[in-house]
């Protein structure tokens, strides 16, 4: 075979094809634009839902958040939605973008340079974000 298409790309590439087949719209599909449709949830609903609310004296929502940003760069920081999205809660919960760095530093000794460079690029896009919204 002479053929040197990654073979994920000519995977996903035909997926592209059927979705615009089956409908159009789902064409210029965006997994960044779809994630943008899911709002950051308010601090009160994160504490009543995953925090000390409901389980006093347990762990508050942004320590929660921690750890799920921490398993999520042990993955390899695959998932980019997933790790954006728990960015843009955890400063909602009330982290500094010092915290989410040093979180993100903390987990190069369990999850490799990689990752964490990953999680990090990721983590200042949010930041950015969260900036130009500010300004």
């Amino acid at each position: 075979m002479t053929d040197a298409t990654n073979p994920f790309q000519a995977m996903i590439d035909q997926m592209q094809q059927m979705a615009r087949q089956m409908n159009p719209a789902l064409g210029d599909f965006s997994p960044k634009a779809f994630e943008a449709m899911w709002p950051t949830m308010p601090k009160e609903w994160m504490d009543l839902m995953f925090g000390t609310t409901a389980n006093p004296g347990g762990l508050d929502a942004r320590t929660r958040l921690m750890l799920t940003l921490s398993g999520l760069i042990c993955q390899g920081a695959q998932n980019d939605s997933a790790l954006r999205m728990t960015v843009r809660h955890l400063i909602e919960a009330g982290a500094t973008k010092q915290h989410i760095a040093e979180a993100i530093g903390q987990m190069t000794v369990f999850a490799g340079v990689p990752a964490t460079t990953r999680a990090m690029q990721l983590a200042q896009e949010v930041l950015d974000d969260q900036k130009d919204q500010d300004a």
